[in-house]
């Protein structure tokens, strides 16, 4: 009965591909496109324990809230850190899409980009959230895989292509080949992670502590992995350590650049260690192929020279870096077959059609 439920409200649902990233949700709508790309952030009121705002509104409240009023990112490191919230979340962004369909409950099919090397338990925990949130079915693709077909890379063939997806909690390192992952490695460092490393700078060097949002900015419009050919400063305000006062200071392009050099440089190495331990046909194909950029990260200026020097490859930013994973989703969701053969095992449910 529940199963006949779900087919026939699943025809008056649009089936989505989401790309749940510790930053940014991003949803693709089968007849719409890209929905909605939001960042990953909900505003709880803690003594009703109610919803108040999700994505851009809540993100608007980041170190801005009241005591009783928590802005929260319910992902960390590319995992569910909080399930009610992130259930709440999807269930927000689900119902978004679903605002014109005429009172029926949206069952949807879904596919979810998730990071590389997370558990099992994760991986349910990922799962049930959705399910909870209204899906009636969920497939689950590794991000790296995703940010290829969105690519569009020849992901099947026996050629071997290297992916490096750099989101906000974590970059994901895989070379691809046959429709599956052959070499990879997954770490906690990305976008969040230079955001922090620009906070400790400003903290070490000039006594001033930045917030969250402001150490993002500072990245965006001033940050680089290599020396710039035009020198860019930029003011920047925050709360003076020693007087406890607003202050506000002058950084420049080289500043940001040595407060990000160690996680530039760790990204770097892993990279070169992946290759290392990747059979030589691959490697082959990797270089003639090139290395392919995608996710957030990829948008660091000069990361892709930096990345070119210390390994010898050509080094590709993806176009539109970050929509590549949904993007990628989006493709499966067309193509059932193909879904079935990059998808994850699931742990909740077995394929149905």
């Amino acid at each position: 009965m529940i199963h006949f439920f779900n087919n026939v409200f699943g025809r008056f649902s649009e089936d989505l591909g989401i790309d749940l990233g510790t930053a940014n949700t991003l949803v693709y709508a089968s007849a719409k496109g890209i929905v909605i790309n939001e960042p990953s952030v909900v505003a709880v009121n803690m003594r009703t324990d109610q919803i108040l705002a999700v994505g851009h509104e809540a993100y608007k409240m980041v170190g801005r809230t009241p005591a009783h009023i928590v802005a929260t990112k319910p992902l960390v490191d590319g995992v569910i850190s909080d399930f009610e919230v992130t259930e709440k979340m999807l269930k927000y962004f689900i119902r978004k899409v679903h605002r014109e369909a005429f009172g029926f409950t949206p069952r949807p099919r879904v596919v979810i980009g998730i990071p590389l090397d997370i558990t099992e338990v994760e991986r349910k925990a990922v799962e049930d959230a959705a399910l909870s949130a209204g899906a009636r079915e969920v497939y689950l693709i590794e991000q790296p895989m995703a940010a290829a077909i969105g690519a569009r890379l020849p992901v099947q063939l026996s050629s071997g292509h290297i992916v490096v997806d750099i989101g906000g909690g974590t970059t994901d390192i895989a070379v691809i080949s046959l429709g599956g992952i052959v070499t990879q490695r997954s770490l906690k460092i990305a976008g969040n992670e230079l955001n922090e490393d620009i906070i400790r700078y400003a903290r070490d060097y000039f006594n001033i502590l930045l917030g969250e949002r402001t150490a993002e900015q500072v990245k965006i419009k001033i940050g680089s992995a290599d020396i710039l050919t035009e020198p860019m400063i930029m003011k920047v305000r925050g709360r003076d350590l020693l007087t406890g006062l607003p202050k506000e200071i002058m950084m420049d392009d080289s500043q940001v650049r040595d407060a990000l050099s160690r996680s530039v440089r760790t990204v770097v190495d892993n990279i070169k260690t992946t290759i290392e331990n990747t059979p030589p046909e691959l490697v082959s194909d990797i270089y003639e192929n090139g290395l392919l950029l995608t996710g957030g990260g990829a948008l660091l200026r000069n990361l892709d020279h930096s990345i070119a020097e210390a390994t010898g490859l050509p080094v590709i930013i993806a176009e539109d870096p970050l929509t590549c994973v949904v993007r990628g989703t989006a493709l499966l969701l067309d193509d059932l077959e193909f879904l079935r053969n990059v998808m994850v095992p699931n742990t909740v449910q077995s394929w149905r059609r």
